[in-house]
């Protein structure tokens, strides 16, 4: 017994060992990551932007970003508010002469770079060069590049200018297979989140909104390069149509890059603009080191008794708190009332991207942005998402801004239940039996199909909330709710289309809805402050990172498949509560 006595205080004090230990070298990670000095930004110096991260609405709170911790790389990744706040200072920085956009494969919705290429098109009236280049475009990062003075391509590089490609998964064939159906209760001829579970191709009303939205997107994204690059948007169109461009020589002969040069010539072109003999290296400084130049960080603050707060709902919607990528009604709802009733903030932006989520979860953050309106004036800027749960929490708003390329509207509920009677019966061979003592206790029981009576309690409830949701939306956009009930059914909009259907007021990008918000207040000088508060590294160390290490392993594992996993995590959100959330994700190669 000694001896076991023994054994346990010296494991005790091996942990406690191991912990101070653990804990010096965070605090002095920590400590070496934040005491990292101001980036001193050289006389003729070119801002080096490349950008192949996912870009978050707000650069995240993690003085890690960049550091390997115990073979664990943690990503440094910018936020959109850092890019466009780097983009505005270099444009009056005397010691920037130029931006150099380097290859990016940009992993971000169309309305994020929208609102980075408008701030690229604001730095050129500084009358500073752009210089694009880069082995292999896609197409998002050409439309990107395509506001620059001058685009070059590697004479043996890539050039993809094909079209827009829009694919779904179906799965249906899977889960008959599997002996699984799925059960669905839904209000919207075109609320087609349900379709790749019901059915093994898209339903024509599906076709026809996906064309249309599709097609509005394209539109766009061709007149945007036809103007940057004096060009005829048909002519872009026929190019596309036919595959006129295959190689890179085909994309100068076409016009839509001028010239075919290699890295080190486009090195000595930038030391040429910049002053530098062809011996020097480039003055260069990353976007990423420029957010910790002392010129990027010079800013007129503005009055900290006249603020405009900026509330980012970004991600899917859901009950509690959430997190930086996710929206919870708790925390949402918490900083509403926040700037509700500071009386510091005399203006507030609600910054929305979202697919939607949880109906519930959007009727109580609705319900704080009803309220919020009555106290002062909140203005919703959109972002690449603004759609269902995303528009609900949106529309009780001022007023509603949207990009061109935001994908909106969405108005519509479903609900799904699996039944896997013939999964547990037949392929298992898995029975259950028991008892209940009312009729409807045992209610969404995934061990049996639903029965009449009870598909028709649940197709009353999604009734219900489809009625709530498109009141909510006449009563905020002043409109009648047969007209919203005729717009809605679930259907997919683009903002370029919104607007002509009142679902928005007017195009633009967040800093419009921050111009607009102060004058509707009737403020001039004042602070932006952006809310919720972001965690500390130390309240989010733990189960954010090994949450991220969780995701990091599957996606190593799956490849391009995670894709897949992805869409069964959402199934199992989709089943706990009815949802208003758009049919799929949108990616544009």
């Amino acid at each position: 017994m000694k001896q076991f006595f023994k054994f346990v205080l010296a494991t005790i004090v091996g942990l406690v060992f191991a912990t101070i230990i653990l804990i010096l070298i965070l605090v002095g990670i920590v400590a070496s990551a934040s005491s990292d000095k101001s980036v001193t930004v050289e006389s003729n110096s070119v801002l080096n932007i490349s950008i192949d991260h996912a870009i978050t609405e707000r650069t995240p709170n993690n003085p890690l970003a960049g550091l390997s911790i115990f073979g664990f790389d943690t990503d440094k990744s910018l936020g959109l508010n850092d890019i466009l706040a780097n983009i505005k200072k270099a444009k009056t920085d005397e010691n920037i002469k130029g931006i150099y956009l380097s290859e990016s494969y940009m992993l971000s919705g169309q309305a994020t770079t929208e609102e980075i290429r408008k701030a690229l098109i604001d730095f050129k009236k500084s009358g500073k060069f752009i210089v694009a280049y880069a082995e292999v475009y896609t197409q998002s990062f050409y439309y990107l590049a395509s506001v620059a003075d001058k685009v070059y391509i590697n004479p043996k590089g890539i050039f993809d200018f094909s079209g827009f490609s829009s694919q779904i998964t179906f799965l249906k064939g899977a889960l008959d297979k599997l002996g699984v159906e799925v059960q669905v209760i839904k209000v919207g001829t075109y609320k087609s989140a349900v379709e790749p579970y019901i059915l093994t191709k898209m339903s024509d009303a599906n076709r026809e909104q996906v064309t249309s939205y599709m097609g509005s997107l394209y539109d766009y994204y061709l007149k945007g390069i036809a103007t940057s690059r004096h060009l005829n948007a048909d002519t872009l169109r026929d190019i596309a149509n036919n595959l006129k461009i295959q190689y890179p020589e085909d994309a100068l002969k076409y016009k839509l890059v001028d010239g075919l040069k290699y890295k080190d010539e486009i090195l000595n072109d930038l030391k040429d603009r910049t002053g530098i003999s062809h011996k020097k290296d480039v003055n260069s400084v990353s976007i990423d080191d420029y957010t910790k130049s002392e010129s990027a960080n010079k800013a007129d603050e503005g009055s900290s008794d006249r603020r405009v707060a900026i509330i980012y709902a970004s991600g899917e919607i859901s009950g509690g708190d959430g997190d930086d990528n996710s929206i919870g009604s708790d925390k949402i709802s918490a900083a509403l009332r926040k700037v509700r009733l500071d009386s510091k903030v005399k203006a507030v932006v609600l910054r929305v991207n979202s697919p939607g989520g949880s109906s519930l979860a959007s009727a109580v953050i609705w319900r704080e942005v009803v309220l919020t309106k009555k106290a002062k004036p909140i203005i919703v800027s959109m972002g690449d998402y603004a759609a269902s749960g995303g528009y609900y929490i949106a529309c009780a708003a001022d007023s509603i801004i949207a990009e061109p390329n935001t994908i909106t509207g969405s108005i519509g509920i479903f609900a799904i239940l699996p039944n896997m009677q013939k999964l547990f019966n037949d392929k298992l061979g898995v029975t259950f039996d028991g008892v209940k003592t009312g009729k409807y206790s045992d209610l969404g029981d995934i061990s049996r199909p639903l029965t009449p009576e009870e598909h028709m309690i649940l197709q009353t409830q999604i009734n219900r909330g489809y009625d709530e949701f498109t009141k909510a939306v006449a009563d905020g956009r002043h409109k009648t709710q047969p007209y919203i009930n005729s717009i809605g059914q679930g259907r997919v909009w683009t903002g370029t289309q919104a607007l002509k259907l009142g679902l928005v007021d007017r195009l633009g990008n967040i800093n419009d809805a921050i111009v607009c918000a102060a004058k509707k207040a009737n403020v001039k000088d004042y602070k932006v402050v952006a809310y919720p508060e972001q965690k500390s590294l130390f309240k989010s160390f733990g189960s954010g990172i090994s949450a991220k290490m969780k995701i990091q392993a599957i996606q190593a594992e799956l490849g391009e498949n995670f894709k897949y996993y992805e869409q069964i995590k959402a199934v199992q959100s989709m089943m706990r509560t009815p949802q208003a959330r758009m049919p799929y994700s949108i990616t544009i190669k």
